[in-house]
Protein backbone atom coordinates (compact mmCIF):
# COMPACT_ATOMS: atom_id res chain seq x y z
CA UNK A 1 0.00 0.00 0.00
CA UNK A 2 1.55 3.08 -1.01
CA UNK A 3 2.21 6.01 1.46
CA UNK A 4 1.83 3.62 4.85
CA UNK A 5 4.61 3.92 7.37
CA UNK A 6 5.79 -0.08 6.39
CA UNK A 7 5.90 1.37 2.45
CA UNK A 8 7.91 4.38 3.92
CA UNK A 9 10.30 1.78 5.65
CA UNK A 10 10.63 -0.25 3.09
CA UNK A 11 11.92 2.98 0.51
CA UNK A 12 14.04 4.37 3.49
CA UNK A 13 15.87 1.17 4.06
CA UNK A 14 16.16 0.33 0.22
CA UNK A 15 17.73 3.59 -0.54
CA UNK A 16 19.85 3.27 2.75
CA UNK A 17 21.19 -0.47 2.00
CA UNK A 18 21.76 0.40 -1.67
CA UNK A 19 24.06 3.23 -0.88
CA UNK A 20 25.92 1.35 2.27
CA UNK A 21 26.79 -1.44 0.29
CA UNK A 22 27.97 0.56 -2.79
CA UNK A 23 30.17 2.23 0.12
CA UNK A 24 31.49 -1.33 1.21
CA UNK A 25 31.93 -2.75 -1.89
CA UNK A 26 33.35 0.46 -4.41
CA UNK A 27 33.82 3.79 -2.19
CA UNK A 28 36.01 2.38 0.93
CA UNK A 29 38.10 -0.16 -0.91
CA UNK A 30 39.35 2.50 -3.33
CA UNK A 31 39.47 4.90 -0.23
CA UNK A 32 41.63 2.23 1.98
CA UNK A 33 44.12 2.15 -1.93
CA UNK A 34 45.08 5.32 -1.62
CA UNK A 35 48.72 6.09 -0.79
CA UNK A 36 50.01 8.26 1.97
CA UNK A 37 51.13 11.39 -0.26
CA UNK A 38 47.40 11.55 -1.97
CA UNK A 39 45.57 10.64 1.66
CA UNK A 40 44.56 13.71 2.54
CA UNK A 41 43.61 15.27 -0.63
CA UNK A 42 41.65 12.09 -1.57
CA UNK A 43 40.06 11.93 1.80
CA UNK A 44 38.72 15.35 2.02
CA UNK A 45 37.41 15.20 -1.44
CA UNK A 46 35.28 11.95 -0.02
CA UNK A 47 34.17 13.85 3.04
CA UNK A 48 33.29 16.36 0.97
CA UNK A 49 31.30 14.70 -1.38
CA UNK A 50 29.65 11.70 0.37
CA UNK A 51 28.16 14.20 3.81
CA UNK A 52 25.37 15.39 1.78
CA UNK A 53 24.23 12.10 0.49
CA UNK A 54 24.52 10.94 4.12
CA UNK A 55 22.59 13.25 4.83
CA UNK A 56 19.85 12.98 2.46
CA UNK A 57 20.05 9.14 3.34
CA UNK A 58 19.84 9.17 7.12
CA UNK A 59 17.48 11.95 7.21
CA UNK A 60 15.04 9.24 4.89
CA UNK A 61 15.76 6.63 7.34
CA UNK A 62 15.37 8.56 10.23
CA UNK A 63 11.56 9.94 9.26
CA UNK A 64 10.56 6.46 7.86
CA UNK A 65 11.76 4.73 11.38
CA UNK A 66 9.77 7.29 13.03
CA UNK A 67 6.47 6.85 10.72
CA UNK A 68 6.84 3.09 11.44
CA UNK A 69 7.02 2.74 15.69
CA UNK A 70 3.77 4.52 15.45
CA UNK A 71 1.99 1.34 14.83
CA UNK A 72 5.29 -1.08 14.63
CA UNK A 73 4.78 -4.75 14.80
CA UNK A 74 7.77 -7.18 15.36
CA UNK A 75 8.84 -6.87 11.77
CA UNK A 76 9.12 -2.90 11.92
CA UNK A 77 10.71 -3.08 15.55
CA UNK A 78 13.06 -5.26 13.45
CA UNK A 79 13.97 -2.90 10.39
CA UNK A 80 13.71 0.32 13.18
CA UNK A 81 16.19 -1.46 15.19
CA UNK A 82 19.01 -2.97 12.72
CA UNK A 83 18.83 0.73 10.87
CA UNK A 84 19.64 1.79 14.38
CA UNK A 85 23.00 -0.35 14.58
CA UNK A 86 23.90 1.30 11.71
CA UNK A 87 22.95 5.16 11.94
CA UNK A 88 24.90 4.57 15.71
CA UNK A 89 27.76 2.73 14.20
CA UNK A 90 28.33 6.18 11.98
CA UNK A 91 27.77 8.91 14.86
CA UNK A 92 30.23 6.31 17.37
CA UNK A 93 32.39 5.14 15.10
CA UNK A 94 32.60 5.77 11.22
CA UNK A 95 32.38 9.46 11.84
CA UNK A 96 34.77 9.99 14.62
CA UNK A 97 36.75 7.61 12.67
CA UNK A 98 36.81 9.92 9.70
CA UNK A 99 37.70 13.25 12.07
CA UNK A 100 41.21 11.31 13.25
CA UNK A 101 41.97 10.71 9.73
CA UNK A 102 43.79 13.96 8.81
CA UNK A 103 46.62 11.58 7.56
CA UNK A 104 46.91 7.92 6.46
CA UNK A 105 47.51 5.39 9.28
CA UNK A 106 46.73 1.82 8.89
CA UNK A 107 44.94 0.85 11.96
CA UNK A 108 42.51 3.44 11.48
CA UNK A 109 41.93 3.00 8.13
CA UNK A 110 41.43 -1.03 9.02
CA UNK A 111 38.85 -0.19 12.01
CA UNK A 112 37.08 2.48 9.15
CA UNK A 113 36.58 -0.64 6.89
CA UNK A 114 35.53 -2.53 10.01
CA UNK A 115 32.73 -0.62 11.12
CA UNK A 116 31.51 0.11 7.94
CA UNK A 117 31.03 -3.86 7.44
CA UNK A 118 29.04 -3.55 10.52
CA UNK A 119 26.78 -0.58 8.70
CA UNK A 120 26.52 -2.48 5.55
CA UNK A 121 25.31 -5.68 6.92
CA UNK A 122 22.65 -3.58 9.47
CA UNK A 123 21.41 -1.68 6.72
CA UNK A 124 20.61 -4.87 4.65
CA UNK A 125 18.71 -6.52 7.96
CA UNK A 126 16.90 -3.32 7.74
CA UNK A 127 15.96 -4.28 4.44
CA UNK A 128 15.37 -7.51 4.19
CA UNK A 129 12.78 -7.01 8.22
CA UNK A 130 11.33 -4.13 6.29
CA UNK A 131 10.00 -6.08 3.36
CA UNK A 132 8.47 -8.56 6.37
CA UNK A 133 7.17 -5.62 7.49
CA UNK A 134 5.46 -4.92 4.09
CA UNK A 135 4.38 -8.57 3.30
CA UNK A 136 2.74 -9.11 7.04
Amino acid sequence: MPGTPETLLLGATALHAGFQVTVTVLVYPRLAETSAPDWRRVHGRHSRRITPLVAVVYVAVLAACAAALADAGPADVAAVAASAVALGTTATLAAPLHGRLTERDDRLVARLLRADRVRAVASVLALVAAVAAVLA
